[in-house]
């Protein structure tokens, strides 16, 4: 899995993740930190986009798209980075095939939501 990590996110996160072997870049390395939503968004190709920032799942939503699958800490999860990482590394074996095939994965205090893209009324 390839992952492409929001300004919303630390850069710890994708440190983390090159660590544990994934393809993994953020968008501050690739000069993408001060882009709208929507052209990070379509820069995101073939990866897994993980952000706190809501509004891809909206992008989503509007466009009706199965890709790119995307990934949300939301408010109530820790903040913390080493958290968010060590949450994320945890769950990405149970998730990889909901990632794979399309998907908005969210990350709350208690619980991890799926919904299959694209999203539909």
């Amino acid at each position: 899995m390839k992952f492409l990590i929001d300004n919303a996110l630390s850069p710890q996160i994708a440190e983390a993740l090159r660590n544990a072997g994934f393809d993994t870049v953020h968008i501050r390395e690739i000069g993408l930190h001060a882009e709208e939503d929507a052209i990070i968004f379509a820069k995101a190709d073939d990866r897994i986009l993980a952000s706190a920032d809501t509004d891809f799942g909206t992008l989503l939503a509007l466009r009706r798209e199965a890709k790119p699958s995307v990934i949300l800490f939301r408010r109530g999860s820790d903040r913390r980075p080493q958290q968010q990482a060590a949450l994320f590394l945890a769950n990405l074996p149970q998730l990889q095939q909901v990632l794979e095939d399309g998907s908005v994965v969210v990350f709350d205090q208690r619980r991890i939501r799926i919904r299959s893209l694209p999203i539909s009324e």
